[in-house]
């Protein structure tokens, strides 16, 4: 399979930033204090995660990436700002003085993930604010429009913006956070994971109720299309048109952690190359299993990506 040249393909990202950090170390004893392994930690390592990461793994296949977010007046926020600028992706960070840059701190000792450390503040009001102002400026120069919602705060206005987007004929995703979607009304497409899904309408015995109360949310938010992430089972797309079904790539599963930022950004660019849903909705399932194979936040490159298609 051929992807051609997506180069012209134009997003903003918009959403919940955060910086995983990542402390590598070996572990040969049990702390004498309490029960808990010691983490002699050898080294360390930066990667964006959230919104930011989808930005990543959308300049990562070619696109070219605009992003806009929030992030503290700290350190952290300066490295992400540096991580974005290294990453060719054209990053707005507004500084809000009020918060701090959301961290996730990861202890990993003999590749198994040991302890997870959150930091983490909600954004204040004037700073959402004046994102929204800078989002209406910045829509016209895209194709696409993705909202990477991590529950942070950084989306409180995303109606007005959904709204924005879609009067301004863009093509809208989003990746939702929590159980009531009614403020996602109006997006193209939204691509929940099965927990995600299970917390809006309940739990499902077989595919066809699954089917059932996909096309109730999809009819109820006005979207055209709904996507959900099944892990194990592949991925399911429940559209106007029909459902469509990937089956997961098999392979060794390494880290599931931003996978979902992955099969969101691979989506973005297709759709806005003009591909319909069943090729889209393909290359990013195997843009998918290609992440998984990886430890931690990771992106999958457009040559990563030729190969695993073909």
């Amino acid at each position: 399979m051929n992807l051609g040249n997506l180069s012209a393909v134009r997003l903003l990202i918009v959403g919940d930033v955060m910086l995983d950090r990542y402390w590598f170390g070996d572990v040969s004893r049990i702390s004498p204090e309490a029960p808990v392994p010691i983490v002699k930690v050898e080294r360390s390592e930066e990667r964006p995660g959230g919104a930011a990461n989808v930005a990543r793994n959308a300049a990562a296949l070619g696109a070219k990436v605009s992003l806009l977010a929030l992030v503290g007046n700290d350190e952290a926020g300066v490295t992400l700002k540096r991580l974005m600028h290294e990453g060719g992706i054209d990053a707005s960070l507004h500084i809000d003085d009020a918060v701090d840059t959301t961290v996730k701190l990861r202890v990993i000792g003999r590749q198994q993930q040991l302890l997870r450390i959150d930091f983490e503040t909600s954004p204040s009001h004037e700073a959402l604010r004046a994102k929204l102002s800078e989002f209406a400026q910045r829509l016209p120069d895209c194709d696409a429009v993705v909202f990477s919602d991590y529950g942070k705060g950084g989306l409180a206005h995303i109606s007005e913006m959904i709204g924005l987007a879609r009067a301004a004929g863009k093509i809208v995703l989003v990746d939702p956070k929590g159980d009531d979607y009614a403020s996602y009304a109006g997006a193209t497409i939204i691509t929940p994971n099965r927990s995600e899904m299970r917390e809006v309408v309940g739990r499902w015995k077989d595919d066809a109720e699954l089917e059932r109360k996909a096309n109730a949310l999809r009819t109820e938010l006005d979207l055209q299309a709904l996507l959900v992430t099944r892990s194990e089972e592949g991925m399911t797309l429940f559209h106007a048109g029909g459902t469509v079904h990937e089956k997961a790539v098999a392979r060794e599963v390494f880290d599931v952690s931003g996978a979902g930022d992955t099969v969101i950004a691979t989506l973005a660019v297709m759709l806005a190359n003009g591909a319909d849903w069943e090729r889209a909705i393909h290359v990013a399932n195997v843009a998918a299993g290609v992440v998984v194979g990886k430890l931690g936040t990771a992106v999958v490159t457009r040559d990563e990506l030729d190969v695993a298609l073909n």
